[in-house]
Parts: structure tokens; C-alpha cells; sequence
């Protein structure tokens, strides 16, 4: 199976969400099942069968964290060679050439993206288009508006 990338925030929060999982949600969960298998008829008992729904759910969220972090490729940005050039795990500072506008980003994986806290997947078109560039490059990202140079002004490796 493939390595996929991720940094070490990104494992660390995807470890408390399964600890989280593991040690205060299933205890509930169970405890919820067996107080309603204790009213009686299981045909008809909406209140088991929504504890049986979220134990599922619960289980299934468990299975994939424990496989996303037996596939991950933690990286720790702090620790790569610093050489100005954009890799997975750099936070890039960009200006837009048109517009003069300040962007700042930082290149994460798949499962850590959230563009509302400056974190894209390396999988978007941005990220694709920053990677292996180097400060003081022009990158042409091609958006829904149309292509954007972006300016890489500065790379960041924190």
C-alpha cells in the first residue's frame, strides 16, 4: 500500500481523535446499547437501534484512523533541508501578481486541509502547482476565474 504524507500535527490530532474514540466514546456507546436492549422488545426499540447506528459509526471511524496512521509518512517540517524550495509540509507565503494580494498557505495532507486555517491538500491544484518551486518563482495556477500567477515571496519551514 502506498505512504501518505502527513505532517506531524496532522498524526498527532488524528491520535487523540482514536485515543478520544477508543477510551470515552466506545464505553459510552456500549453502556448506551445495553440500556436500551433493558427496555425490552429490540423490534421496535428506536433507542437501541440509534446506539447500534453510532456504535457502527464509532467503529468504522476507528478502523480508518488506525489505517491512515499505519499508511502515514509523517513529516517533520522542522527537520527538512532548508533550501527555499516548496515541499510537502512548508507553510508558502505568495503574492498574487494582478491583484498585489498576500496569501499564505501551508502544504498538507489530504485528511489536515482546511483552507480557514491556511492549510491546502497536496493534492489541490495550488499545492500541485507550488511544489518544488523555489522563492522568487511564478507559479500559474489555473482557477475557476482562470489562470493566477501567483509570486512564491517566501517558504517557511515551521
Amino acid at each position: 500500500m502506498t505512504r501518505v504524507p502527513m505532517t506531524q500535527r496532522g498524526a498527532d490530532a488524528l491520535r487523540e481523535e482514536l485515543r478520544h474514540r477508543k477510551s470515552e466514546l466506545r464505553p459510552k456507546i456500549i453502556a448506551a446499547v445495553e440500556e436500551a436492549r433493558a427496555h425490552g422488545d429490540l423490534k421496535e426499540n428506536a433507542e437501541y437501534h440509534a446506539a447500534r447506528e453510532q456504535h457502527g459509526f464509532n467503529e468504522g471511524r476507528i478502523t480508518e484512523i488506525e489505517a491512515k496512521l499505519s499508511n502515514a509518512q509523517v513529516v517533520d517540517v522542522a527537520s527538512l533541508p532548508k533550501s527555499g524550495k516548496v515541499v510537502f509540509g512548508t507553510t508558502v507565503e505568495l503574492a498574487d501578481a494582478d491583484s498585489g494580494e498576500e496569501l499564505k498557505y501551508q502544504i498538507v495532507g489530504e485528511d489536515e486541509a482546511d483552507s480557514k486555517q491556511g492549510r491546502i491538500s497536496i493534492n489541490s491544484p495550488l499545492a500541485r502547482a507550488l511544489i518544488g518551486k523555489l522563492e522568487g518563482d511564478v507559479a500559474v495556477v489555473q482557477a475557476p476565474a482562470g489562470a493566477r500567477e501567483l509570486e512564491i515571496v517566501r517558504v517557511l519551514y515551521i
